[in-house]
């Protein structure tokens, strides 16, 4: 059963949120983040990507800017750009994207938690991305940014959320980029406290929708301060480092948009030739010029020669009683990408592209028009329930398969390991 807990969270003051407040450190790259932050002092992104402190081209994974993210940090600190809490709390984060709310409890998630499989990943992670966070965190002795959680609906839970939606939120902002409303409420109350472990207590499993290498990071680094502790005599288990920091949304309100494909080429065959193959597999219908979306589980859009066309998958080509099988995600790699293209390994492969999120068909149909690439691919998006269903079963998603939005923003709280 899942534990967590509240904490001391480290804040902007509300009159400064909007100036701390930024996209998560892995949505953008080096330049980027130099650009937004431009000459805002207060931009988190000074403490997240500290790079954008040195000169242009400075690599990310220099030990000068694990330096500088500690400065940054202590800087933030000092001059009441963060503030810590005096009592642990919760907190609530809400999301609003095209007139839709998610609400987010914020929490201390336990660290053996993720080695003993509560908390459960269906995701595969990166050694050198998990030694840059966790080099971070140990640099700040903090969890930056929070990662994303998923929890199976809780009507407790549910209700208590619904009654501080109706309250006057700390923090009530548009943010720049996405566009979307971002709100923030405390959870002061002993008796919601109370509530909130105890409902998360009864819980078997959480599960990591977005964060895998920061959750993988803060994990090594609970277990590294312990193991320190515990050669010096001092670990009690209560430690702070203990916990890493989390959000925690109920797995009907989550959003998780298509993640589409765009390939460079035909592997030699003509378009003819290439419809005719897929003709094995698929239904396939021709649709005319006018974009077209995937209607239901097993069924692909294809982009090709300013023509959409529908794929339905064929039965016999999937099996629906294998969590992975089942996936849109897993047909398209085996029966288009690998078997018609020769593409085996969707990560390494630079004849193929990923577009993601809220970027829509209409960037497949550009990249395609404009010559960059060949042909386009769109697929339905993959469920939250079929996410845990593979969590659940000790599987591993197929590599770009989810997309979660809105992102959760970053400098809206800290959560300190001491």
């Amino acid at each position: 059963m899942a534990t967590v807990k509240p904490f001391r969270g480290l804040r902007p003051p509300k009159d400064l949120v909007e100036k701390v407040e930024s996209r998560p450190y892995d949505v953008l790259d080096s330049e980027e983040a130099r650009q937004e932050a431009g000459d805002n002092e207060m931009s988190l992104y000074h403490i997240i990507k500290p790079e954008i402190n040195f000169e242009p081209g400075t690599s990310e994974y220099d030990p000068r800017v694990y330096e500088e993210a500690t400065r940054q940090f202590k800087k933030f600190q000092d001059n009441g750009w963060l503030v810590q809490d005096k009592d642990e709390h919760y907190y609530i984060y809400a999301q609003t994207m095209n007139g839709k709310t998610q609400y987010g409890i914020v929490l201390g998630a336990y660290v053996p938690d993720y080695r003993n499989g509560v908390i459960k990943r269906h995701e595969l992670t990166r050694r050198d991305k998990e030694d840059d966070r966790m080099k971070h965190v140990f640099a700040t002795n903090a969890n930056m940014e929070p990662v994303f959680f998923a929890y199976p609906d809780n009507s407790v839970l549910n209700d208590l959320l619904n009654r501080y939606a109706k309250e006057e939120p700390v923090y009530d902002f548009i943010a720049p980029i996405d566009g979307f409303r971002h709100q923030f409420w405390i959870v002061s109350d002993k008796n919601d406290i109370d509530t909130i472990t105890r409902e998360f207590s009864k819980m078997p499993s959480l599960y990591i929708a977005d964060g895998h290498h920061r959750s993988a990071a803060a994990y090594r680094v609970g277990e590294e301060k312990a193991k320190e502790a515990k050669a010096k005599g001092t670990y009690t288990g209560k430690e702070e480092f203990n916990y890493f920091m989390a959000v925690c949304f109920q797995e009907s309100q989550l959003t998780i948009l298509d993640y589409n494909r765009v390939v460079k080429d035909l592997n030699g065959m003509t378009s003819e030739e290439f419809l005719k193959k897929l003709g094995d597999d698929f239904a396939v219908e021709k649709k005319g010029a006018d974009e077209y979306r995937p209607k239901e589980l097993h069924e692909f859009s294809l982009y090709l020669d300013g023509e959409w066309y529908s794929l339905k998958a064929k039965e016999g080509t999937y099996d629906n009683n294998d969590p992975i099988g089942v996936l849109d995600v897993d047909i398209s790699s085996r029966l288009i990408l690998d078997k018609l293209m020769g593409i085996k390994d969707l990560r390494s492969d630079k004849r193929i592209d990923f577009v993601g999120g809220l970027r829509g068909l209409k960037e497949l149909k550009r990249r395609v028009d404009n010559g960059e690439m060949r042909w386009a691919l769109a697929l339905y998006p993959v469920t939250m329930k079929q996410i845990m269903n593979i969590a659940d079963s000790g599987k591993i998603m197929p590599p770009k398969a989810t997309w979660f939005e809105p992102k959760l923003r970053s400098g809206l709280i800290v959560h300190k390991l001491d």
